[in-house]
């Protein structure tokens, strides 16, 4: 499916988040829970872009989509392994918003206006992400917060994608929740669990 380019006048249908909206997202562990990421790693769906770079923050709605999104992301549905090197240095953090955010809807009956569909922008393979980053870059140019879409790896719940440049301040960490994948106590324990229900096995080392 060919990614087309964005419509001109960009005019996405709105999508509102309250401030305490709950949020979840897996991160470095050597990074705040709330920290943009500045432009390491390698292209993702909705970044990065522009120059200088615009920094982004993913997040999901539940920590089931912040873990199929991230740890999972690349093990085969039929199943597999995560290795060690996948989740140790990582863990999941729980956000709070500090204010009302204004996102592009890439979802539902927001594809529709932006005359698209899921398999165009939100679903693509990897191979398309230098053409989907555009989708980001015009709703940002477009004067929105992020965008939301719903997860392709799990698609019952949403995924957001932030700009750092219009709402890096909207974000505060709940210190009440911290989930450390590679804790021999807690953390890893609950990984196991919730990844064998899927057949994934987790590796120790």
């Amino acid at each position: 499916m060919v990614v087309p380019d964005p419509p001109y006048p960009f005019d996405p249908e709105p999508f509102e988040l309250a401030t305490g909206q709950e949020l979840y997202r897996v991160h470095g562990k050597d990074r705040d829970g709330h920290a943009f990421n500045p432009g390491m790693g390698t292209p993702t769906r909705f970044a990065f872009f522009g120059d200088p770079v615009v920094p982004i923050l993913y997040a999901a709605e539940t920590w089931q989509a912040a873990i199929a999104e991230s740890l999972l992301h690349d093990v085969p549905v039929t199943g597999g392994q995560l290795t060690a090197s996948a989740y140790a240095n990582r863990r999941m953090s729980r956000l709070r918003t500090t204010r009302g955010l204004r996102v592009a809807s890439f979802m539902g009956l927001g594809l529709r206006k932006l005359g698209v569909t899921a398999d165009q922008v939100t679903t693509t393979p990897a191979a398309e992400y230098d053409r989907t980053v555009l989708w980001a870059e015009a709703a940002r140019r477009a004067g929105y917060d992020g965008v939301a879409y719903m997860s392709n790896k799990c698609n019952s719940d949403r995924a957001y994608a932030f700009f750092a440049d219009r709402c890096q301040d909207a974000f505060e960490p709940d210190p009440a929740f911290r989930w450390n994948f590679s804790d021999p106590i807690d953390g890893r324990p609950a990984l196991i669990t919730f990844c064998s229900r899927f057949g994934v096995e987790v590796l120790i080392r």
